[in-house]
């Protein structure tokens, strides 16, 4: 069941964003400050985790199916769900962080794709077609369009340059917990699932490789890779349709 959110639940869900979206930004920040090669993953978790909780909030993923961090940071072939730790960041990394603050009840999640130094061109163009199908996508983010609309946005933008797109995960609603119905696929035919109507809070994530579609899981049980090694890019935000255009609830002024 798809859940309308009310005037108040969507304020809420606001607030939870900002937070989700501030502390992306101090990921992105922390990344770009940073020296190669003296970062790890954990010290992109630990700004992340340090944010939220001066926000008032509380990390969405800590604990959350067992995961053991604030945050999934997820380098070059890793798609999603990387788990944080000793691993350091070198020039040219492309590294995707995912984050998810609970405020009040309500939460917000969000993820963008960053670079270490200077990237590669072929990592620099993943980047920016993953971002750039999202808001593609949001054209369909409205009234009178269907769920599957905004799916084969993302999918049409990502394969006109040749990229895969990511079909074992996928996008969700958002509210009250992290993941709610529907799915939101990164693909498929225009014009079907449910009608979108005011009030409706997803969470739209393309999951972009260069490569192959297809994915494994590594040994961990959490972090997700592309099978054929190549990069992969991610890019999510927390969307609310309205009478109009969509209100992207995890959007902050650097608009990553």
């Amino acid at each position: 069941m798809i859940v309308i959110k009310n005037a108040h639940e969507i304020e809420a869900m606001k607030r939870a964003g900002r937070v989700a979206a501030a502390a992306r930004e101090a990921a992105a920040s922390f990344l770009a400050s940073g020296t190669p090669d003296r970062m790890t993953t954990k010290d992109v978790d630990r700004v992340v985790d340090r944010t939220i909780r001066e926000l008032g909030a509380i990390p969405t993923f800590l604990g959350y199916g067992g995961f053991p961090a604030s945050a999934c940071v997820s380098v070059n072939e890793e798609v999603i769900h990387g788990i944080p730790g000793t691993r350091k960041l070198h020039e040219g990394d492309l590294v995707k962080v995912d984050v998810g603050a609970t405020l009040d009840g309500f939460v917000g999640d969000c993820a963008a794709t960053f670079y270490v130094g200077t990237p590669p061109e072929n990592a620099k163009k993943l980047a920016e077609v993953t971002r750039q199908s999202f808001w593609d996508a949001m054209a369909f983010a409205r009234p009178g369009f269907r769920l599957s609309d905004i799916s084969h946005a993302v999918q049409t933008t990502a394969e006109r340059e040749g990229y895969g797109v990511i079909r074992e995960y996928v996008g969700h609603g958002v509210g009250r917990k992290m993941h709610e119905d529907p799915e939101v696929p990164n693909f498929g035919a225009p014009g079907r699932g449910p009608r979108l109507l005011p009030g409706m809070t997803f969470a739209v994530e393309p999951m972009i490789a260069e490569g192959t579609w297809e994915v494994r899981r590594l040994a961990n049980r959490w972090t997700v890779v592309t099978v054929d090694g190549k990069l992969a890019a991610h890019y999510e935000n927390t969307i609310l349709i309205t009478q109009g255009d969509p209100v992207i609830l995890t959007h902050n002024e650097l608009d990553i």
